[in-house]
């Protein structure tokens, strides 16, 4: 695929910085061993043969009468009667962490939250699940919700602003003065007060949180297709009888997206660290989930170890500084005067 001289010559500005380049690839790699965090982190076996047949506890469930037992409810593969019965006629190969985000250790040799050890490489939480796993998929829990809420709020905020921008006049300055009221609402005391009446799920959580993250955007979308409609070649498209729409899609919304793009990845920081707080104040995700904020909870309401403070303090601090590093290089990339355009 061929790209344009233009694009070209964004990607070696991007490429350039050398500091936001590697953290894109760390953070890409950071993400895809998470986004298959059951088959990284789970108590359930990768792969199980007995008795010559082949099973994947890790897609189906099987009962333990499967592997000879006596219940008919799913294998407790990390029992170690279960274990005895698959190994004396078959094998299991498991996954390198063989916990959960919700395993409990029941065979801790010291009262939780445990240290780390060869078992519990991060050691366990007060309610002794273990960090390793708790923090894999709370790392994707938190990229993952970061994403949708960056994309969705996005996209209706370049449409508010370029909707505004476009058609000016009272359309322009109405909607200006309710986003203004809008964006001086207490945000994060109205998603407590929603939280607490409605109990916040993955999809809930977003949809509150999207309420009063699509502003971000309006301003600079708005403020370039208030210059962009102005534009001899926009002025032509609309005296040849070019509808408005597609005007807007095709001649002045490629203007906006250069701006768009360079906030994106400081809009994605900032929505992580809203769930993240909410989660440590215990108004975001349901009780249970694997979190960083609630990570972070257990770090504060446990002083005496110290390894789940530090743990989720530093993927925090290493995630923020990844994404703080794409989003300056992005914005090079983007910048006219480095780029020569």
């Amino acid at each position: 695929m061929a790209f344009s001289p233009i694009t070209q010559r964004r990607i070696a500005q991007f490429k350039a910085n050398k500091r936001g380049y590697w953290s894109l690839w760390i953070f890409m790699a950071l993400f895809l061993v998470t986004l298959f965090a059951e088959f990284v982190a789970n108590d359930k076996p990768l792969y199980v043969q007995f008795e010559g047949r082949h099973y994947l506890p890790v897609f189906y469930a099987y009962p333990e009468t499967t592997f000879g037992g006596d219940f008919e409810t799913e294998a407790e593969y990390r029992d170690q009667f279960v274990i005895d019965l698959i190994e004396d006629k078959g094998y299991m190969i498991w996954p390198p962490i063989r916990y959960s985000y919700d395993t409990i250790n029941y065979n801790l040799t010291e009262p939780a939250p445990s240290r780390p050890n060869a078992d519990n490489w991060l050691g366990t939480d007060d309610q002794g699940r273990d960090v390793m796993a708790r923090l894999i998929y709370g790392f994707r829990i938190s990229v993952l919700f970061g994403l949708a809420l960056t994309l969705v709020s996005s996209f209706i905020g370049i449409i508010a602003g370029g909707l505004q921008g476009y058609y000016g006049g009272w359309f322009d300055l109405i909607f200006q003065r309710f986003i203004e009221i809008w964006s001086g609402l207490p945000v994060l005391f109205i998603i407590i007060i929603m939280a607490s009446i409605v109990t916040p799920t993955f999809w809930i959580l977003l949809g509150i949180m999207l309420l009063f993250s699509w502003t971000q955007l309006v301003d600079v979308v708005r403020a370039e297709f208030l210059r962009a409609r102005n534009f001899d070649y926009v002025r032509a498209a609309k005296a040849m009888g070019i509808s408005n729409t597609t005007i807007m899609r095709r001649h002045v919304l490629p203007n906006a997206m250069v701006a768009t793009l360079t906030l994106m990845p400081f809009i994605l920081t900032g929505s992580i660290t809203i769930l993240t707080s909410l989660d440590f104040l215990g108004f975001g995700l349901p009780p249970g989930s694997p979190s960083l904020g609630e990570l972070l909870a257990q770090g504060k309401n446990n002083i005496h170890a110290p390894w789940l403070g530090l743990t989720a303090f530093f993927s925090l601090a290493v995630m923020l500084t990844l994404l703080t590093f794409i989003g300056e290089a992005v914005r090079d990339a983007f910048d006219p005067r480095k780029t020569g355009l």
